[in-house]
C-alpha cells in the first residue's frame, strides 16, 4: 500500500487502510514542514491547524478507494496577503476537488465513449460513486482546457 501512496505523491506518507465490501479507504498524512502560501507566494512553517481531506481515487482490485488525507493549514507570514491561513495544495488533485486528477481522466475516457447516464452507471459499479451531472461537469471542464 505505501507503494501505492508514493505514486500519488512523495509529499504524503501512508499511516494505514481498511477493506469494507467494495471500498479500500487508505489514511495518508502530509510529510510537509513548509508550504507556498498560493495567493501571495510566500513560503510559511507556521502550521494553523490541520484537518482531514477526503478523497475519490482509482479503484484496486475492483474496490472503490477512499483517501483521507490529513493536511495542513498555515498562517501566511506575508502581512500585506488577501488571505490570512491557506491550506497546503498537492499536484494530484485540484482545490476543492472530491476526485483525484487520475480518476478524473479515467471518468473522462469512459464518458467519451457512451452517455453520461450509461457511463455514470458503469463508473458506479466498481470504479467510483460518480453522477451523470458531475461527468457533464467534468466534460465542460475538460473541454475548457
Amino acid at each position: 500500500m505505501r507503494e501505492l501512496v508514493r505514486m500519488l505523491s512523495s509529499e504524503i506518507k501512508y499511516i494505514t487502510h481498511e477493506i469494507n465490501e467494495d471500498t479500500i479507504a487508505i489514511y495518508v498524512k502530509s510529510k510537509r514542514k513548509e508550504a507556498q502560501c498560493p495567493y501571495c507566494g510566500k513560503v510559511s512553517d507556521k502550521v494553523h491547524s490541520k484537518y482531514i481531506r477526503k478523497l475519490q481515487d482509482l479503484p484496486i482490485q475492483r474496490k472503490k478507494v477512499k483517501l483521507h488525507i490529513e493536511r495542513n493549514k498555515y498562517f501566511c507570514k506575508n502581512k500585506e496577503c488577501i488571505k490570512g491561513t491557506f491550506a497546503e495544495r498537492f499536484d494530484f488533485f485540484e482545490p476543492k476537488a472530491t476526485k483525484t486528477k487520475r480518476l478524473e481522466k479515467e471518468i473522462l475516457r469512459v464518458a467519451l465513449t457512451q452517455s453520461s447516464v450509461s457511463a455514470s452507471r458503469y463508473l458506479h459499479g466498481s470504479v467510483a460513486d460518480v453522477s451523470k451531472s458531475t461527468i457533464c461537469n467534468l466534460l465542460k471542464k475538460g473541454l475548457e482546457k
